[in-house]
């Protein structure tokens, strides 16, 4: 027989753990339906373990899951769907080359025929205010379309309890209104939401409740209108955040980082090609580009680090006052001191197999002179990489472990941290932030900040816009491979970076882009 429950789910002392690690130590959590529950926790807490549980990704080492009073076990995802629970990843899982329609397709436990599901993805995104056309091809949609199409998938299992990761990171200010009206909407039907997510005012606006895990035990659980972003912080950190703290104003230097009429053709077809983008960023400035992932940011920053050449306009980009066109990433480090973080962080800011001490030796060796007599110095390498694990709260059992180990947020602190350590004279970073906790966000928007005091050039392309409203002097947007022109940040709003990141112009009021 069925057991009545006040709760829709209930975990019960979940223990998980790994090779070095308890990511999981008696873990509690309850969920009533109609409620939206938030996790919250630092990088490397345990929020992701206990939701693959809960999905049925992974499977616990000890504890009880019940769901509407029933003991269950969770061993797949299929079984995890089956009972009505559904998870919308941070990371999509699409294929640009099929339309909405195939795409969900693939993704349903039962068949259906696509003329009947492109109906019920029709209705469903009308009843919830989701536009979705299911006919177009995934490659055109933006960020925000695709995430949608997640959304929708997950809504056609009719789920119980929908799990959200991260769920705005890749949304502009008007769509993360629209997606709030929706998810309040689904709870007021009845549905449960687990929300995760770094951003504290978005927990204020939405949740009800949070649980709070710090190095994998529960710190509590606690009403979110009790509560204030400081208060939620603290609990997260164990300690209260600490504020960003603006150094004295420097006088601008010289121009460090130039960009003249750059166009450059998408090397990708399914790429952005970059069109007339003009910027200027001077020494001692931190200039901040805004915008919705895949309008071309990827492409600005590999043509600005040189790993995308400008043969055709060698004198499109120029660093202390130099064209640097031909040169490859390595010239522009050695010659100019210009270092970068990409967006990705496996395969491009790190490689995965390998440790981090060598992934903190592969752009360092020459600004920190770690080769001796034509061999790698590993003791001062070691030394560098510890460094950057002790300024930067990288959560790792050594600095043996190999980069893909570590936590998405734990990766990108040691990333950032080794260009950063290094003093560059110009950086170009791409989601300083992304996936970190607000301790360690702080701790990396200081840096960026202190790096611009010390006279260096900073360039931040991000889509947090808070981010960049706290630490810019300048901002702009990017949209479709367009920069827009540039304005000082104390002069702008959430809603006017938004409209710049739609391809708006403030002056004119209407698109910039064909």
């Amino acid at each position: 027989m069925p057991q009545s429950s006040d709760y829709l789910i209930e975990l019960k002392g979940i223990c998980k753990a790994f090779p070095g690690v308890l990511a999981n130590d008696d873990i509690d959590l309850k969920i009533k339906a109609g409620e939206v529950h938030a996790l919250l926790g630092e990088n490397g807490a345990g929020k992701s373990t206990l939701v693959k549980m809960i999905y049925g990704i992974l499977k616990q080492d000890a504890g009880t899951i019940h769901f509407n009073g029933d003991l269950v076990d969770i061993k797949t995802p299929a079984i995890a769907r089956e009972l009505g629970v559904a998870m919308v990843f941070q990371h999509f899982s699409l294929f640009d080359s099929l339309t909405v329609v195939e795409n969900i397709s693939l993704g349903m436990d039962h068949s259906s025929d696509l003329a009947t599901l492109a109906d019920q993805i029709t209705e469903l995104s009308k009843r919830y205010g989701l536009p979705l056309d299911p006919h177009r091809h995934v490659y055109t949609l933006s960020v925000g379309e695709r995430q949608r199409i997640e959304i929708i998938r997950c809504l056609l299992q009719e789920p119980k309890l929908l799990i959200m990761d991260e769920p705005t990171s890749v949304l502009t200010p008007q769509e993360v209104e629209k997606l709030f009206v929706t998810l309040k909407r689904l709870s007021e039907e009845g549905m449960a939401i687990l929300y995760i997510s770094h951003k504290l005012d978005e927990i204020k606006a939405l949740c009800h409740n949070a649980t709070i895990l710090r190095l994998g035990k529960k710190v509590g659980t606690v009403s979110v209108a009790d509560e204030s972003t400081q208060s939620l912080a603290a609990m997260m950190m164990g300690e209260e955040l600490k504020e960003l703290k603006h150094p004295e104003a420097v006088e601008l230097g010289d121009t460090r980082l130039e960009v003249k009429d750059l166009s450059l053709p998408a090397d990708d077809p399914l790429g952005i090609s970059l069109r007339n983008i003009n910027l200027q960023v001077r020494g001692g400035e931190v200039v901040g580009i805004a915008g919705v992932a895949g309008n071309g940011q990827d492409e600005l920053l590999r043509a600005l680090n040189g790993e995308q050449r400008t043969l055709d306009s060698i004198d499109s980009i120029e660093l202390e006052g130099k064209a640097v066109g031909k040169l490859n990433p390595n010239s522009r480090r050695v010659n100019f001191g210009l270092a970068s973080v990409p967006e990705k962080r496996l395969g491009h800011g790190a490689t995965p197999d390998m440790s981090l001490v060598d992934n903190a030796f592969l752009t360092a060796y020459q600004h920190l002179k770690l080769l001796k007599n034509g061999l790698i110095d590993y003791a001062k390498t070691r030394q560098f990489a510890e460094k950057i694990i002790a300024d930067y709260g990288v959560k790792t059992p050594n600095s043996d472990v190999p980069a893909g180990s570590l936590s998405g947020g734990n990766l990108q602190k040691f990333i950032v941290g080794r260009e950063l350590s290094q003093n560059p004279d110009i950086l170009v970073i791409a989601q300083p932030t992304w996936g970190v906790d607000a301790g360690a966000a702080q701790t990396i928007r200081q840096a960026i900040r202190e790096l611009a005091a010390k006279g260096a050039a900073v360039l931040v392309i991000s889509q947090d816009l808070d981010e960049l409203m706290e630490i810019t002097d300048r901002i702009g947007a990017i949209c479709g491979g367009v920069v827009s022109e540039f304005y000082p940040t104390s002069e702008m709003s959430i809603d006017k970076v938004g409209m710049l990141m739609a391809g708006v112009s403030l002056e004119e009021g209407v698109s910039d882009v064909a």
